[in-house]
C-alpha cells in the first residue's frame, strides 16, 4: 500500500517539532528564571557559616586568614559568585549584537573571585590590570560588529555586493593586462 504525504501530514510533523522545541525552550527558560529568582537566597547563604576563623567539616577545613571569620569570607565569595552567575546567564540568553561586551564584567568577577579564594586578601584592587587583555580582544570585535551592522542597516551598504564588485574589477583588470601583452 502506498503512503501519500499530504500537506496535512507536513503540518503535523512541523507542529510536533515546534512543540518539542517549545518544550525545550520552556524548560530552559524556567531553569533560568528559577536561578534568577533564588539568587538573593544564594547570596544570603553566607549567614549559615560560622563566625570563627576556621570551619571544620568531615570533608574539608576552611580557614579565613585575611577576613575576621568564615562568614565574612563567604560574604565576599558569594558577593562575587552571584553576579557572576547572573552575568553568565545574561551572556547566554542575550540576543543583542553587543552581547560580547558582557564578557568584560564576567572576566572581572572571575579574576576577583580567584584572587579572593586563592590569595585570601583584599580583592578589587588589581583586577583591572588582568582585565585589560580581555578588553583589548573584546572591544575591537564588538566595534567591528557594530561597524558592519551600522553600514548595513543605516547606510544600506551591502558588503557582499561591494566584495563582488571588487572581484569583478580585478577580473577585468587582469583581462586588460593579458590583452595588452
Amino acid at each position: 500500500m502506498k503512503t501519500i504525504h499530504t500537506k496535512q501530514n507536513k503540518v503535523k510533523k512541523e507542529t510536533k517539532s515546534k512543540s518539542r522545541l517549545t518544550g525545550k525552550k520552556l524548560f530552559f527558560s524556567s531553569i533560568v528564571a528559577i536561578i534568577i529568582a533564588i539568587s538573593p537566597y544564594i547570596f544570603y547563604l553566607y549567614e549559615g557559616f560560622p563566625e570563627s576563623p576556621t570551619w571544620e567539616t568531615s570533608f574539608f577545613t576552611l580557614r579565613s586568614n585575611y577576613y575576621e571569620d568564615v562568614s565574612t569570607a563567604m560574604w565576599v565569595y558569594l558577593g562575587k559568585i552571584v553576579p557572576l552567575i547572573l552575568l553568565t546567564l545574561w551572556f547566554f540568553t542575550c540576543r543583542d549584537w553587543w552581547y560580547h561586551v558582557i564578557l568584560i564584567p564576567i572576566a572581572m568577577y572571575i579574576f576577583q573571585l580567584i584572587s579572593a579564594v586563592i590569595e585570601d586578601t583584599l580583592v578589587d584592587t588589581k583586577a583591572i590590570y588582568y582585565i585589560l587583555p580581555v578588553m583589548m580582544i573584546i572591544v575591537p570585535i564588538v566595534y567591528l560588529i557594530r561597524l558592519k551592522l551600522f553600514d548595513k542597516y543605516v547606510y544600506n551598504i551591502d558588503l557582499q555586493k561591494i566584495d563582488a564588485e571588487l572581484a569583478e574589477y580585478e577580473r577585468k583588470e587582469k583581462e586588460m593586462l593579458e590583452e595588452n601583452k
